[in-house]
């Protein structure tokens, strides 16, 4: 039997799951045991910022399962609408989390995303790190929309394997598309997006340090490593973000677009 779902808070229309980092855990692996497939998003400003220029994708994240507050930002705002409990739901942390659990209950898990490699070396790290874990699969994906081979040949293979969770490693809004694309198909419990969680636990990207995690600061860090790729996002999404928090403050319900 799952736990009561949290409530919600809207995000500039985008509905966030008032959620700690616990009961997140709790919940993932309670679910995963169970079908048909469900997916859950983890969600921070870039995802709430590309969600206000594609319904889409807001439609997606508001249909999720769970939409975890990835971001400090979020958080926030989780505990300005009154849901003091709301704390950090950050990918690498919840795959961390459901895997550690999960071995009490015997979860099954496949890796799908990263470069080539990076799914498979992801499973050897973690398979060591909490003895027990049952990974049934890993796999890379190409780097565009699968084919209609591919999809089968995905499917095929899911329904082999069948995994209570499929963590996808892609980038956001494609993860969350990807997920609400298949998750119907997939003989799957739970589809979960983490993104970066994959380079992150194979030590090909460094991490934040927690204190900077913990105070909002982490996007700082990371534009600093990686400027070129992680500029756009990050000086363009940001002030738009404060920008139309402030208009929906004031009562602009229907601000407009830049």
């Amino acid at each position: 039997m799952l736990p009561a779902v949290p409530s919600r808070y809207s995000v500039l229309d985008v509905s966030v799951s008032a959620l700690s980092l616990p009961l997140a855990t709790e919940l993932v692996v309670a679910r995963a045991r169970q079908r048909p497939a469900g997916y859950v998003c983890v969600t921070g400003v870039h995802g709430v910022m590309a969600a206000q220029d594609d319904p889409a994708l807001r439609t997606i994240l508001n249909h999720a399962f769970l939409n975890t507050p990835d971001g400090m930002p979020l958080v926030w705002l989780g505990r300005w609408h009154g849901h003091r409990q709301v704390t950090r739901v950050y990918g690498p942390d919840l795959m961390l989390a459901v895997c550690d659990a999960g071995r009490a209950v015997g979860l099954t898990h496949y890796f799908y995303g990263g470069i080539p490699g990076v799914a498979e070396e992801l499973r050897a790290r973690l398979a060591a790190r909490f003895p027990g874990l049952r990974v049934v699969g890993a796999s890379t994906p190409p780097f565009r929309p699968l084919t209609a081979a591919e999809a089968t040949a995905l499917q095929d293979e899911v329904a082999r394997t069948r995994p209570d969770v499929l963590w996808v490693g892609l980038s956001t809004p494609k993860q969350e598309r990807f997920m609400a694309a298949h998750a119907a198909t997939l003989d799957v419990g739970l589809l979960v997006g983490v993104g970066a969680a994959f380079d992150f636990h194979t030590g090909r990207v460094r991490q934040a340090p927690r204190w900077l995690q913990r105070s909002g600061g982490e996007w700082l860090y990371r534009l600093a490593r990686e400027p070129r790729r992680l500029g756009p996002r990050y000086l363009k999404n940001n002030p738009r973000f404060i920008w139309r928090l402030l208009l929906q403050a004031v009562g602009l319900r229907r601000y407009p677009r830049e």
